[in-house]
Formats: C-alpha cells, structure tokens, sequence
C-alpha cells in the first residue's frame, strides 16, 4: 500500500543510530532525523598544536559513515547542525568558528549523500548566514550538494511567551512576523531551489492569511511536536480542527511531516496513524486530483492549436471532463429551445456549426441535446487537424450518418453553404483568449445569422499577483538551449497551482463578446489594474484565469471563487517576472498587461509600475507568441 503521508521521526540524541532508525521503520516512519554532530561537542576546528602535530581526535568529530549502508544515509536520514552556531554574532570569533563548524557538518552531510541537512534560524537578521548558503548551493562545480532546510517557527517564540507580550509593541515587526525569518534568508540567498522551509507548527495558529503566506513557500517539512496533540475518548492522539484544517492544506501539497517531541501517547505509532488518517481524508476529497496527478506545479508550455495539430492524447485527456460537455450540451438544448417553439418542433430544422470540432465530443453534445430538447438540427463539424478529420468521418460513417456534415477546413477559410443559427466553439486556453479564440471566431462569425448565437457568447481573462518560490525557480531552471536567459521569464506556463500563494483578489482583465458587432475588428487590448497589498510579501509573478458565459446564465469557470465544481480541462497560467519584488503591507501594486497583435502572431507583454518600477516582459513577442497560421 502507498503511503499517502511521508513521516520522519526526529531524534534530538542518537547514541545508538542502528537502533533509532529501526525504531522509527518498525512504527512506520519514513526517516529520521539526527543531530550532525553531538550537541554537547563543540569542537575544535584548529587540528595542528605549536609543534605541527595533528590531534585526530578533532577529526572524529561525529559518528562514522559505516554505520550505515550509502543507500539509508541517502533515503532515511536527515541530519541537523547544530543549534548553537550563529554566523552573525557581532563576536568575530564566535562569528568565525561558527562558519568554521557549519562548514565542517554540511561537508559531511554532503559526504554522507544525505538529501537535507537542517539550520534553525532564530531571527531576522542572518545576512552572513545567507551569504555562506548562497556560496554553498551556487558550488555547481562539485557534483552534488545537499539542500539546506531551514527550521523557522510559525509563531514567533517571543509572541508565544506570555511575559513578552506586554511588550511586543517594542518589538520589531519582522521579529514578530517569522516569515520575514525566512524571506530574508531566502532573497539574500537569490532564491537558490536547493533551500527550502522546514516550519514548525505552533499551538496558536496565526490568521488565515498567514497560514496563506505559508503555503505559498516551499515547505519541504511541517513540525509537528507531540506537544500539540489533545487525546480522544478512546486515548488516542488528535489534533485540534484548526491544526487539522492546515495539515489538509499541506495533504494536497504531499508536503512531508516530521514529528518531535517526547512520547505522550501509548506509541509512535499512534501519531502516525492518525496523521496518514487526515492526509488520506484530505486527498480522498479533492475530486480534481486524481487528474491532476503529477501535473502538481509542473510548468507547460500554452497549447497552440491554430498552429499545432493536437494529438490523440491531448484529445482524450480533455474529453473526459465530466463538467464541461455537459454543460456545453445544457447550453444547446437551452439555445434550441429558445430559437424553436413547440408548435414548429417538427418543421423548424436549426443549422449547427461545431467549428473546431476535434474528435467530436461538441458534436455529440449537440445531437443529444437536440433530442433531449425534441428539436431537429442539421449539424457541421468544421476541422483543420486532419488526423482529428479520420475520427470524424469514422463517427459520421458508424453513429452520425446524414446528422453530420465534416468538413476539413480552418473556420476562418470554409465557404460555407449556408448560415447557422447556433455556431458552438471550444477554442477557450486557460487565460481565455490565449488560445487565439477571438480571432477564430471574428473569422468564422460570417456565416452566423444575424439573430444567430454563438456558444460561447462571451469570456474574461482574469489576474492576480503569485508568491511562489516554487513557481519562479521552475521557470528560473527550464531549459532555453540557445536561447536568453531572460527568455524564461517571458513566457506563460499552464500549471495546476499548489505551493503558491495569492498575494491579492483576482481581478478581471480582458473580456471578448461573441458575434463581434463592432465594424472594425481589434482584438488588442491594455489594461492597468492595482492591487491593494494587505501583508508583506514577495512578488513572484502573476496568476491567470478565465470564466465564460456559454448561454444565458449557463457559464464555465476556472477562477477560483467561482469555479466549476469537477472540471480539469483547464489549468490556470503563470506569467513570471525575472526579479522577485518585495511588497509591504499598505503598497498598491500596480499592473500593466497587453495583448498585442500583428499579421502573423498575438503576444502578452506585462510589467510592473508600482511601489517600484520593473521593465516591459517579452517586448515584441520576442520570448513567446502564439502563431496565427
């Protein structure tokens, strides 16, 4: 049986680590976490005395590497420094050794092959520290390096203290606000991906949006001390709703647990039961996951089917959406009712052009609702991608028959025979207009009539600004073979969003109606939008979507307010920026967008005017265009 959650057990002494990680294994867990080096050993890093001679006793600083086999070092331990070192003491001495020691135990950990080693911070003011992590994970040139993980507390211990709390006014604000901690660290550090969070659940949780803010940062541990834990009636260990609230967040981001503390229960065992128990409620909910499943902040490159012809996977994936087909044939069967009355049921016989009809599945949705509706149509599947044209003409020569007219046409060329009154399309990408449906149906509106309907009748791209470290380091590392870097930074991404936050409210940006009825056709836009900025946070990017009226008040959306329960065909988008912006609270962020065309391609541009100033991305199109032919 796969495990749902991944669970370490964390050691603060391992005499025996033979015995400790076999303890660990036989209640369950994962992995262990150990001390580098014995806390009570501060060593000396100075090996040779006045007369040259090495004392090998300093070397032997920590256990040996024999204890355990390559592989148990590499996939059970995770190893802590330790917790009395401080790179920014205003001693240099102290500041020195400690660089000295850390340097020693990640060595080792390196050495070892271990895939994290741990360092608590302990306020926001460690910029020598960042600068020792930022020359640790920049060394590319020595094969492989360990990730660092940085513990910090979600609570700040002085606000937990109660004889602080009269005094927390003198406190500064980033002492208070442990994310500062780390955000500090983490920009100091250029927001290197082999850093990441180690966060320590605290008994008081802080606001909603806090707890927001965390989850859009890359949390590769949640902390979770036994101390936290209330018994049940039958003596078992539980957390409180609020804990378990957050921990379901962190379910559907498979974001690893690490339990500490003492035992306070009949077993380990007991704490790791229940927590796969609400990770496995948490997973077993989210009906969009079992489609989403290994999509989680995975970076796409847009579709593009004007251009491209789609394959036969990328059709079936988006054929099995249990929503969308069905609400696309609820739109029809609510359009040919309102177009035939009853008494003309018989003789009114309405035209139906599915144009970019695929591999039929609008078309299909067409036939049933014209019987459903007890209506008579006569249906055209209009398509380009010839391969999809094959699958056509085998569903008119097998189900169809004289129902359906193929043709195997681009829309905007066909001559068509004659006019419709409902023209369906599915032309819509995960920003709405991005897959060039504008410009598919002002071409293809000519053989509309002119009380004719289109389906859909009108969408809206919508925005808003992200604060994802994952996100931006997945878009700092894609591969650009010959290509700027800056290129990277300059092109939209279809992802399923998990580990990011939304530093504001969604705002809608561009909105296209169907039939076009404006003389000229212009299908560019601009757009300024602000944002008020209600907590500090970090500027990764910005968040896409879109929502759709198909008829009336028959609608579709991946805007999360207002989403369509069930539906996966669509992903939002992500458009990066190259250089994370710091925003405080009180900042009005302010957005400039485009959607800007010319005789061969349509591109997006996006910047930033407000609280600072970032420059124009993908100027021209030069970085990323979407292909009108």
């Amino acid at each position: 049986m796969v495990k749902i959650a991944t669970c370490g057990l964390d050691f603060p002494t391992a005499p025996n680590l033979k015995k400790a990680l076999g303890e660990a294994i036989d209640a369950g867990y994962s992995f262990v976490t150990i001390p580098l080096a014995h806390p009570r050993y501060k060593r000396i890093i100075t090996l040779e005395d006045h007369l040259g001679k090495v004392d090998f006793q300093a070397l032997a600083f920590t256990r040996s590497d024999l204890l355990l086999s390559c592989q148990d070092w590499n996939n059970m331990v995770i190893g802590k420094t330790s917790e009395w070192l401080d790179l920014d003491s205003t001693d240099d001495k102290v500041r020195s050794r400690s660089e000295e020691i850390l340097n020693q135990e990640i060595m080792y950990a390196t050495h070892l092959g271990l895939p994290a080693a741990l360092i608590r911070l302990y306020g926001p003011d460690q910029t020598n520290l960042a600068r020792f992590v930022c020359g640790k994970v920049s060394q590319e040139n020595i094969g492989y390096q360990t990730d660092l993980w940085f513990v910090v507390p979600m609570v700040s211990p002085k606000v937990q203290a109660d004889y602080y709390r009269s005094d927390l006014d003198d406190i500064k604000g980033e002492e208070i606000d442990t994310w500062h901690w780390w955000n500090n660290l983490r920009l100091t550090s250029a927001s290197d991906r082999k850093i990441g969070l180690c966060l320590e659940l605290s008994a008081d949780l802080p606001s909603q949006e806090i707890l927001n803010r965390w989850l859009g940062e890359p949390i590769k541990n949640l902390m979770i001390s036994t101390s936290l834990f209330l018994t049940n009636r039958k003596g078992f260990p539980v957390l409180s709703q609020p804990h378990q609230a957050f921990l379901k967040k962190c379910a559907l981001q498979k974001i690893q647990l690490l339990l500490t503390g003492t035992n306070r229960h009949t077993s380990y065992k007991h704490y790791l039961q229940y927590l796969e128990h609400v990770y496995e409620v948490a997973v077993s909910s989210d009906h969009v996951s079992s489609y989403s499943k290994g999509f989680e902040d995975h970076l796409q490159i847009p579709l593009q089917p004007l251009m491209d012809n789609l394959e036969s996977n990328t059709y079936e994936v988006f054929e099995k959406d249990p929503v969308k087909y069905t609400e696309y044939r609820h739109a029809i069967y609510q359009a040919l009712l309102d177009r035939v009355p009853d008494e003309e049921a018989d003789t009114n016989v309405q035209v139906v052009m599915v144009v970019g009809a695929g591999r039929g599945p609008l078309v299909n949705a067409a036939l049933s609702a014209a019987s459903s509706a007890k209506r008579k149509i006569k249906c055209y599947a209009v398509e380009k991608n010839p391969n999809a044209v094959v699958t056509l003409y085998s569903l008119k020569a097998d189900e169809w028959g004289d129902k359906v007219d193929v043709v195997a046409c681009d829309m905007r060329l066909w001559n068509a025979p004659e006019k419709c009154d409902i023209l369906v399309s599915e032309l819509l990408g995960s920003f709405g207009d991005n897959e060039l449906s504008p410009e598919c149906l002002d071409g293809a509106q000519v053989f509309l009539k002119d009380d004719g309907i289109s389906i859909p009748c009108e969408y809206t791209s919508h925005l808003c600004p992200l604060q994802s470290h994952k996100l931006y380091n997945e878009a700092k590392y894609t591969s650009q073979e010959n290509r700027a870097y800056y290129a990277r930074f300059e092109m939209p991404y279809v992802v399923h969003q998990l580990n990011a936050f939304k530093i504001a409210p969604i705002q809608p940006l561009f909105t296209f109606i169907h039939p076009n009825k404006d003389k000229v056709k212009d299908n560019r836009r601009y757009k300024k939008l602000t944002f008020e900025i209600e907590q500090d946070s970090v500027l990764h990017g910005f968040s896409g979507y879109f929502d759709t009226v198909l008829y009336k008040d028959i609608k579709l959306s991946i805007v999360p307010k207002t989403y369509s329960t069930g539906m996966f065909s669509w992903f939002p988008i992500y458009f990066p920026i190259q250089n994370p912006v710091t925003l405080k609270k009180g900042d009005k962020l302010e957005v400039n967008f485009w959607r800007l065309i010319n005789k061969k391609i349509v591109w997006y541009e996006w910047s930033v005017s407000k609280p600072v100033i970032v420059p124009i991305h993908n100027s021209n199109g030069r970085s990323h265009n979407i292909g009108l032919f």
